[in-house]
């Protein structure tokens, strides 16, 4: 290939985890208005993965939207349902 002048061309994929709607979706309960008029009417959560020193992470806080506090929150290798319900456990009992 050298001797001809030919190259190879290698495409690099990209990682997409997102795979489209799986499984049922929840209603929207909070009709978008993400503002609370006092503490402990409305909280959130999520389950976030992110990298830290070449190790996967998962985080499961839950947060007050009356004043973006975070309430109590959950760190893992694994995203495992103990996590989170760990998490809302220390939640509801603080």
């Amino acid at each position: 290939m050298q001797l001809m002048g030919l190259k190879s061309l290698v495409k690099v994929k990209k990682y997409r985890s997102y795979r489209g709607s799986e499984g049922l979706v929840a209603s929207d309960l909070l009709k978008r208005e993400f503002k609370a008029q006092a503490p402990n009417q409305k909280w959130v959560t999520d389950v976030t993965e992110f990298k830290v020193k070449g190790q996967k992470l998962f985080l499961s806080p839950v947060m007050d939207l009356y004043n973006g506090e975070i309430l109590a929150y959950q760190i893992n290798r694994r995203p495992e349902f103990r996590m989170v319900s760990t998490m809302l456990e220390q939640a509801l009992s603080g």
